[in-house]
């Protein structure tokens, strides 16, 4: 008789309780940033401090300016712009800012515009982080190349003209730090102290459960290099669901459940509102739901084959006609993305592994020929409405094959209809 783990919810109205729990703290929450919202626009002007994520040099008219993105003090995230040949890369800033009306809440939440004064330049402050930037750049002669390792390695912004590269080839979530980074780290460190942990259990303390000792010690080894980053919200979605997946599965629960990711995501949102309006966390979250979608109907297909073939294809199917519902980039490349998903698995520790020995550089060569592959680019945008009737269908799908059945078919043949065009 096989038995089966215990659920996190005995049933749906236990769910739904929980649920309704969540959606009033995140109700309150969003009431108090909305009055903070309503005494930021009214203040004629405002001093703050704020660093400089990243810096884009515009020209309109013959004349040049700069556009500087910024993480201000109280989490605020803005965009300004500075009309002068001075570099700001990098660089913390006493600005006078003037916001007015034309801030909505929904960008006040996540990123707005917003005119400004420098009144002063501050040195670049040079922590752990920095000098960790310095030395993974100094191994590369390319800018690009030093801009694409930073950004996997800790969540540096990249150049437009990469970035649009990379979403040419489907691949810009193995960009974003997101679950399937931590995924990896969790194997590499889990894997080294479990080197160590198992004789040493072993002798002194058979007793005790690696799971509960190695996985505490690698969480928290996880939580500082999510602090270090700066708390990406794709990765925050993905910490929490790691920590809530360890929990269930010390607690001997059934873990991959979609009431678990329902639960995970209402949390979330609850203690970060901003979340709500943060398009890389529904995309990491649509990405999980995916693969529980995936991994529901296809429990008799051996795990090997469900890893190394049905979920990177599944994924990259389903999750196409959410992303271009919001992104129209399509290139024949993007085919190869299921590929370069699989490919990236071994290549993240490997690298890592070579800019802690100096030796970053060894597929520098390799990576430029890569992102000069798609030289051009179409743009299909999915319609709105297409797109939401397209959520609707992956929610009832998980109560009903049918549903699934119709959304795989709707996903495939989108994918073809672009690829085809």
């Amino acid at each position: 008789m096989h038995l089966q783990k215990p659920q996190l919810f005995a049933d749906r109205k236990s769910l739904a309780w929980v649920l309704l729990f969540f959606l009033m703290i995140l109700l309150i929450r969003l009431l108090l940033h909305y009055q903070e919202y309503r005494s930021f626009v009214s203040k004629p002007f405002y001093y703050t401090y704020a660093d400089v994520i990243s810096e884009k040099t515009k020209h309109s008219r013959g004349k040049s300016y700069k556009v500087l993105k910024l993480h201000g003090e109280n989490g605020l995230h803005f965009i300004t712009t500075a009309y002068t040949q001075n570099s700001y890369a990098n660089k913390r800033l006493r600005l006078q800012i003037f916001p007015d009306e034309k801030i909505g809440f929904r960008g006040y939440m996540g990123t707005f515009f917003v005119k400004s004064r420098i009144k002063e330049v501050l040195p670049e402050e040079q922590g752990y982080k920095e000098t960790l930037l310095a030395k993974v750049a100094g191994q590369h002669d390319s800018g690009m190349l030093a801009s694409f390792y930073n950004a996997i390695f800790f969540a540096s912004p990249l150049p437009d003209t990469l970035r649009t590269q990379i979403s040419k080839l489907g691949v810009s979530h193995l960009i974003a730090l997101s679950g399937f980074h931590l995924g990896i780290l969790w194997g590499i460190i889990y894997g080294l102290i479990k080197i160590v942990y198992t004789p040493l259990q072993q002798r002194y303390f058979p007793y005790r459960f690696i799971l509960i000792d190695a996985g505490a010690v690698t969480l928290v080894v996880l939580g500082i290099y999510l602090w270090f980053v700066g708390f990406p919200p794709s990765l925050v979605r993905s910490y929490a669901m790691l920590l809530a997946g360890w929990g269930l599965l010390v607690a001997g629960m059934e873990l991959l459940s979609f009431a678990f990711l329902f639960a995970v995501a209402g949390m979330l949102l609850a203690l970060f509102p901003s979340l709500l309006f943060s398009l890389g966390f529904w995309l990491s979250v649509s990405g999980v739901f995916s693969i529980f979608l995936l991994l529901k109907y296809a429990q008799a297909v051996d795990r090997r084959i469900q890893a190394l073939l049905i979920i990177p294809v599944g994924i990259f199917v389903l999750m196409l006609p959410l992303v271009h519902g919001i992104f129209g980039v399509t290139t024949p490349y993007q085919l190869f993305s299921p590929v370069l998903s699989l490919l990236f698995v071994p290549f993240y520790p490997l690298v890592m592994m070579l800019h802690l020995l100096g030796y970053g550089g060894v597929f520098d060569g390799l990576l430029l020929t890569l992102f000069a592959l798609p030289a051009e680019a179409e743009n299909h945008l999915l319609p709105a409405g297409a797109m939401y009737g397209y959520i609707v269908l992956a929610l009832f799908s998980i109560r009903y094959r049918a549903a699934f059945v119709l959304l795989s078919g709707a996903a495939f043949s989108y994918s073809l209809y672009l690829f085809l065009l």
